[in-house]
């Protein structure tokens, strides 16, 4: 079984404000909506490379895109 990750993000929150589905915004980044439904939900973390990618569609810095809770053990 997988773990999910601790990283939790604003994409969802994001693309509900941009007016974008996940399918638009999963072909915009090249990934399929399975990998982005995933991600929104913390069951994946996105390659560095990936989390770029979103944070560009949304102009917006990564440390305002995905967040990791304060105070966890490196």
């Amino acid at each position: 079984m997988v773990k999910p990750t601790r990283v939790t993000n604003s994409i969802r929150e994001l693309r509900e404000r941009a007016g974008l589905t996940q399918i638009e915004l999963a072909r915009r980044v090249g990934v399929t909506r399975q990998t982005l439904i995933a991600i929104e939900q913390g069951k994946y973390s996105p390659t560095l490379e990936l989390a770029f990618q979103i944070s560009r569609v949304f102009a917006v810095g990564l440390d305002d895109l995905f967040h990791y809770p304060e105070g966890e053990p490196s």
